[in-house]
């Protein structure tokens, strides 16, 4: 709870337990918690790390570009080939960088979505928005590291505002008419009106969250560093956040005062960021191009343009070819150093986006158990019913077991023709029924099954059919998983997925 943060004042106090009394009331801000729960999970390695960030990425195609983007860029040339898949970006970026370029996406997401009961409130959201908007394209221009970092805390950065306007808008307007008054600013006037600082409250309601602290540091102010000064990288990612929450405030209006207010940040700033004034204005410049797409209300919008939200589905053939051939890519590039884990993470997650599968699973075998069990999934919905697709690795009459005896793709064009009910076993139609269409991709390593890839589409989309040219690409990358596997002498085949 946020009333749980504890001020240096009996006013401050007072504060954040009414703060706390309305976010109960109210529940948090609009998708917030969901979004920073999932992905700080996810970063902090809870339960398959890699494979909870990958689903987490997989999830939105927006982030999914993104991710992609990022890995491909000039920071990441070092690594040669490009990145095609998901899977194999979060093998170069590592899961905390994704982490906080979702995080990030998700509370512009947020923020620009959210329908707030006062106009004041999300004026604020569209500042803080507009100052993420900033951030990366400072930070992307500066080639830092540090970069989605950096637009996570400068989105957060005013989060003591956003607070105070979303859930107590009176006491907002009470400490605007007392700045009014003492002709200063709101965060100067709020220690006498609240007891605390603007700034207070939100790291309180960062901490609620369950922020890290690397997060928690860079939302503090920080003013621009002496010439020639060592600027170490948390005081740069908080110096980014305060110079970009303090550019929002004056872009927001999109007037001559707001526009000279900027240039004089950029050259304070400029120093300390290692970006030249210039190309900071620059950026400056680029970021508001942005900010027309994503702000509805500020002067700086233009709604007329803005993108459409929502992104329809595509299931051209030749786009999905594409996915294939290029995840085929990534798993060539790899085959010397990825683990037999990796290059199945990297075949599973190509499948399902490159057939546009409902969802996909790949299955492993157990020797010791004698046993067939789910170990990763895309899809929605595919999670929760992991624990229950299980099966002997006795044979039974069943499609599955005909596939993986054969060692041949095999493709399922109506599951629910009545006269094929007897070759589906109990755990299929009790998990994945709703499945019209399905394909199964079997495993063999030194001659032996290992394991198969699923993948399947239900009622939503139209008629399935595979080519030959589909085909010999799915034959292409199970032949690469197994080479991976048998490549791993003494490691037996069920450790595919470690």
């Amino acid at each position: 709870m946020i009333a749980s943060y504890k001020a240096a004042t009996a006013l401050g106090n007072k504060t954040l337990s009414e703060l706390g009394d309305c976010t109960r009331r109210r529940g948090d801000m609009p998708g917030f918690a969901k979004a920073i729960t999932a992905i700080l999970g996810a970063m902090r390695g809870e339960d398959e790390q890699e494979f909870n960030m990958t689903r987490t990425v997989l999830s939105d195609p927006v982030l999914t570009q993104k991710v992609l983007r990022l890995a491909n860029s000039g920071m990441y040339s070092a690594f040669g080939q490009h990145v095609n898949t998901v899977s194999k970006a979060v093998l170069v970026l590592g899961t905390e960088a994704i982490g906080h370029l979702a995080l990030g996406l998700k509370l512009i997401e947020e923020l620009a979505a959210s329908s707030t009961d006062t106009t004041i409130a999300h004026i604020e959201m569209e500042k803080a928005v507009l100052a993420g908007i900033v951030a990366q394209q400072i930070a992307y221009t500066a080639e830092s590291r540090h970069g989605e970092e950096a637009v996570v805390c400068s989105m957060l950065h005013t989060l003591g505002r956003m607070m105070l306007t979303f859930y107590m808008p009176e006491r907002w307007h009470e400490l605007q008419r007392l700045a009014d008054q003492k002709a200063c600013t709101v965060e100067e006037a709020a220690p006498e009106l609240l007891g605390l600082s603007l700034q207070e409250i939100g790291h309180a309601a960062a901490l609620h969250w369950g922020l890290p602290s690397s997060l928690l540091n860079g939302m503090r102010t920080v003013a621009p560093a002496e010439p020639g000064a060592e600027v170490s990288p948390s005081d740069w990612i908080a110096g980014l956040s305060t110079m970009a929450a303090n550019c929002a405030e004056s872009l927001w209006h999109d007037d001559a005062v707001g526009a000279e207010n900027v240039r004089q940040l950029a050259a304070s700033y400029a120093g300390m960021l290692g970006v030249a004034p210039d190309n900071l204005m620059h950026a400056i410049e680029q970021a508001k191009v942005v900010a027309a797409n994503d702000l509805t209300i500020a002067p700086l919008s233009r709604p007329a343009e803005r993108r459409a939200k929502a992104l329809a589905k595509t299931r051209q053939r030749a786009a999905g070819n594409k996915i294939l051939l290029s995840g085929l890519a990534d798993m060539r590039d790899m085959l010397d150093t990825a683990s037999p884990g990796q290059m199945v993470q990297i075949a599973l997650e190509t499948v399902y986006k490159g057939l546009d599968f409902s969802r996909a699973v790949a299955f492993v075998r157990n020797r010791k158990e004698n046993t067939y069990s789910a170990k990763i999934s895309f899809g929605e919905g595919t999670r929760e019913l992991l624990p229950g697709m299980t099966f002997d690795d006795a044979y039974e009459p069943n499609v599955f077991h005909a596939a993986l005896n054969s060692d041949r793709v095999i493709f399922i064009e109506n599951a629910h023709d009545a006269k094929f009910a007897a070759k589906l076993p109990l755990w299929w139609k009790t998990s994945l029924s709703e499945a019209r269409s399905f394909v199964i991709l079997p495993l063999s390593a030194n001659g032996q099954p290992a394991g198969f890839l699923y993948g399947d589409w239900d009622d939503s989309f139209p008629p399935i059919s595979l080519s030959a040219t589909e085909f010999s690409l799915l034959n292409d990358m199970r032949a690469m998983v197994v080479r991976a596997v048998e490549r791993r002498h003494g490691i037996a085949p069920e450790a595919v997925t470690r």
